[in-house]
């Protein structure tokens, strides 16, 4: 939508009964099957493409690397093909910023149960799947029992038939690709930060970085999960981070960057980069516009577009998300709940269960599995109860005394 106000003609690839059906200005709609993406990108000759998950940014790696006609689109949306084996892979990427000098957790790579006995329990301990997104594949164990069923759940994910559920109830053609690559994906242990989730994202060409929208996690579905209320940050820490990991991957286009802000110290540790779109790129700020308007003006060699209508509150609850997990949530009244009023036919979709969950097969899948209900985390609260902890600790340690 951001895309379109600022006067570009828009196509999409996406599943059948995605909600950018009921988005209006939108040009065309690929279904996402086969080659639909090769096959759109033929027919509209665009001049960036945007991705909006990794499996679409995965699909076009390998595409880059076995088509040469679209080689220099590729390359001009997302950046030099040499650095994607890096971007692909989380532990590569944490390598590559702590040589920058940015701050990470202690990361290493694992391919067996054996691996994990070389890791302290008491450190916590974060496992994450490649080529996963969105808060899947990431599983948190502070414990060695944990360590190892958390590996076992996260080894069980790659194989085929899940890829195939997937498929099958979530009409996700990626998955097809994922299924034919697992051996490409690998597993990574993380040092546990105690915390609050901090997430960037970032508008770049070539290497710049043209601007970035820095946010605190207020609320997620639950510890790993997607960010459901958000708060406006202004972070010397990551923008210096952003800036380094831009130049050194000459980025173009859109990519997020996750943070962990460490209980105390406030350290800002680099967890993980995502080669695409996150949910900031739209946000109209005060005084910098949104992110899709400043890449837009890049590419056509114009200033960036006037601010309109910018976000008043510094506190973002996003829509449906915030009001699906938690309608009382006070967040929807104080801050500023994003929902599209522009798009009447948008937002009755989005009320409702998510197209797929509404089919049979996923409807039959659920009788005999019922999904796991999300419980909300807010670190708001959580912080709060830290801080009362700690002061209870030093009261108690200072009667003692």
């Amino acid at each position: 939508m951001a895309l379109i106000r600022h006067g570009c003609r828009v196509s999409a690839v996406c599943p059948p009964g995605h909600p950018l059906k009921f988005v209006t200005g939108i040009e065309n709609l690929y279904p996402d099957r086969g080659d639909a993406l090769k096959a759109a990108i033929a027919a509209c000759n665009p001049d960036i493409l945007v991705p909006c998950d990794e499996g679409i940014v995965w699909q076009l790696h390998r595409l880059q690397a076995s088509d040469p006609a679209l080689r220099s689109l590729i390359e001009r949306s997302l950046g030099p093909a040499e650095m994607y084996p890096v971007i692909r892979s989380r532990g590569e990427t944490l390598r590559v910023a702590s040589e920058l000098g940015i701050r990470i957790p202690e990361t290493t790579s694992v391919t067996s149960e054996e691996d994990l006995d070389r890791w302290c329990p008491d450190k916590g301990a974060v496992l994450k799947l490649d080529g996963t997104w969105a808060g899947t594949g990431v599983e948190i164990a502070h414990s060695r029992e944990g360590m190892r069923a958390a590996y076992r759940r996260l080894s069980r994910s790659q194989r085929a038939g899940v890829a195939g559920q997937r498929l099958l109830f979530h009409y996700d053609a990626s998955a097809l690709w994922s299924g034919q690559s697992l051996e490409r994906r690998s597993i990574t242990i993380q040092q546990f930060i105690s915390g609050r989730p901090a997430n960037a994202m970032l508008a770049c060409w070539q290497g710049e970085v043209l601007s970035m929208v820095m946010v605190e996690v207020v609320c997620a579905h639950g510890a790993t999960g997607i960010s459901t209320v958000v708060r406006l940050i202004q972070n010397a820490e990551i923008a210096k981070a952003a800036r380094l990991l831009a130049r050194r991957f000459e980025l173009s286009g859109f990519y997020g960057l996750d943070f962990m802000l460490e209980q105390g110290s406030g350290a800002a540790y680099l967890i993980e980069l995502n080669s695409r779109c996150t949910q900031l790129g739209h946000l109209r700020i005060a005084g910098e516009g949104d992110l899709a308007g400043i890449l837009i003006a890049r590419l056509k060699g114009e200033p960036p577009p006037a601010e309109d209508d910018p976000i008043t509150s510094d506190t973002i609850a996003f829509f449906p998300q915030a009001f699906r997990l938690n309608p009382q949530s006070p967040y929807l009244r104080e801050g500023y709940h994003d929902v599209p009023w522009q798009e009447p036919k948008l937002f009755r979709e989005l009320l409702r269960d998510p197209w797929p969950h509404r089919q049979w097969p996923a409807r039959l899948y659920r009788i005999f599995r019922p999904a796991e209900s999300c419980v909300e985390m807010n670190f708001d609260k959580a912080m709060v109860e830290h801080l009362i902890s700690q002061v209870a600790l030093t009261t108690v340690d200072h009667t003692e005394a």
